[in-house]
């Protein structure tokens, strides 16, 4: 039987620091003793791969499904290790709020130091034999990657489905021509990929200093504009343009009443069969180097998936298509036998989805904020019904924050649910707490609270709310909130209910 134990939901862009963002330094390691300083087991993440400002930044959205997002990389740790100087780590400051992420500078300001950092370290580069070592062990993944990028900045950022025909379908010739004349910014990409996998590896061992496993977290689908589809066309049900025929998102439900048109393409799913899933062979290979366990959002796709005409402009329109889960789960773990998957269940789970996570015995989510309404009794999301092989959460990225949940259902229904359970009222501002008691006193294995709840704050420190475009993915906490007064709080209580180390 797993033991009980807990964590702490943040992801690394919202960590404090002087760069516009959060990032693999200081902010980083100084979150890593506040969790060993309140006993957490745990750090769930959200994904680690490259956004883009031109969609939103939402990390579940990316060019690759094997990089990582280079806005994560440290100036000071570039500097302790010596490829830039002081002065340029002071350039690359950003001003402005700090509890609020700036994409769209600390882009330009990293991008520029990262750059310097390449341009005055060739030779020793060319003597690294780390960064030999890590461009030959990642080849299957960075060489595509390397040239898409070079690629695409060549193309002014255009969507590679209006590059030139023989760049867009990948012929050899175009791709041997393209090697040749940008070969600098194919070893830039490399370079950038190096920093990025040292920094977060030595994250990792800090980590492991106090016992604390990373959470990570795996998209279903990977973004239209990605390496992945440019180098993998046969895996996705595509046009003769390279265009998405068909995408995925979900039907109507709790967060939108005309669903969500995700807009990724939908695989080919006996292609990949074909091949005895080599590609997610190899994408768990990567996730599972970066990260202990795996959040494997929207598993309901693995069973059965929406899919929409990419015409459609909503996801009102659409219909269930069967996907091959049992023969994917099962070839994954045939080659990694101890599969440390969380399944993302939530919304509406059919038999058949609870078949497939009970074959290969992945634990599901629970969200407590779910729980409160009519059918309390019988609700899947009520602590009293949490099975020992479950995660449960006080709210996700997707949620609002409980203190922000509670306020806005203020008088209603929910909320005199709550009380009810409870079994008495209290102010909106205990709220939080009063929730993560709950989880934490479930049967659930394994309790994760996003920082928000912990540090009891309202709807401005919301992480995304689905279905909205823009202005996501920009909360960040500030250094002093990290106080150990709420780590002892937080200790404290992992330790009455027994999920402390």
């Amino acid at each position: 039987m797993q033991r009980r134990a807990s964590g702490v939901l943040m992801h690394i862009t919202s960590l404090p620091s002087r760069f516009g963002i959060g990032d693999f330094g200081p902010g980083a390691r100084a979150f890593a003793r506040f969790l060993a300083q309140a006993a957490q087991s745990y750090w769930q993440i959200l994904p680690l791969t490259p956004t883009s400002t031109f969609i939103g930044n939402s990390p579940y959205s990316s060019d690759s499904a094997f990089a990582v997002n280079p806005l994560l990389i440290s100036p000071e740790d570039l500097a302790a290790a010596g490829w830039v100087t002081a002065e340029a780590v002071a350039a690359a400051v950003v001003g402005g709020n700090p509890a609020v992420a700036d994409y769209e500078q600390a882009q330009i300001k990293k991008d520029a130091l990262l750059r310097l950092a390449f341009g005055n370290n060739r030779e020793r580069l060319g003597q690294d034999a780390g960064f030999t070592v890590f461009c030959r062990e990642e080849a299957g993944w960075l060489e595509d990657y390397a040239l898409f990028r070079a690629a695409k900045r060549e193309q002014g950022e255009a969507g590679f489905a209006d590059w030139p025909r023989d760049l867009r379908d990948r012929e050899p010739g175009a791709l041997a021509a393209l090697a040749g004349r940008l070969g600098e910014e194919i070893e830039y990409v490399r370079f950038v990929q190096y920093l990025a996998a040292g920094q977060w590896k030595a994250l990792r061992a800090e980590l492991r200093q106090s016992d604390i496993q990373v959470i990570g977290d795996m998209p279903i689908y990977v973004t239209e504009d990605s390496a992945d589809v440019w180098a993998n066309p046969g895996l996705f049900k595509l046009g003769d343009d390279k265009r998405p025929v068909l995408v995925a998102g979900v039907p109507p439900d709790y967060f939108s009443e005309t669903g969500q048109r995700w807009g990724n393409p939908v695989y080919a799913w006996p292609a990949h069969e074909a091949t005895g899933f080599a590609w997610w062979l190899r994408r768990m290979e990567r996730t599972l180097a970066l990260y202990d366990i795996v959040r494997l959002d929207h598993f309901r796709g693995f069973e059965a998936y929406w899919e929409i005409a990419a015409s459609e402009e909503t996801a009102v329109r659409g219909e269930w298509v069967k996907a091959p889960g049992e023969a994917l789960f099962k070839a994954l773990t045939r080659r990694f036998p101890a599969l440390p998957i969380i399944a993302e269940d939530l919304g509406v789970i059919t038999a058949e989805v609870r078949e497939l996570m009970q074959a290969f015995n992945f634990p599901g989510m629970r969200v407590l904020q779910f729980a409160f309404g009519p059918g309390i009794a019988e609700n899947r999301d009520a602590p009293h019904n949490y099975s020992h092989n479950s995660v449960a959460y006080t709210g996700t990225h997707d949620n609002n924050t409980s203190l922000g949940w509670a306020r806005s259902e203020s008088g209603s229904e929910a909320m005199d649910a709550l009380y009810a359970y409870l079994g008495r009222q209290i102010p909106h501002e205990e709220v939080p707490w009063e929730l993560l008691r709950l989880v934490m006193t479930s049967a659930a294995s394994k309790v994760i609270v996003p920082l928000q709840d912990v540090l009891c704050l309202g709807e401005g420190a919301r992480m995304n709310m689905p279905s909205v475009a823009q202005g996501n993915w920009c909360w960040r906490a500030v250094a002093d909130q990290f106080e150990p007064a709420v780590a002892a709080r937080l200790r404290a209580m992992t330790g009455i209910f027994g999920r402390n180390h």
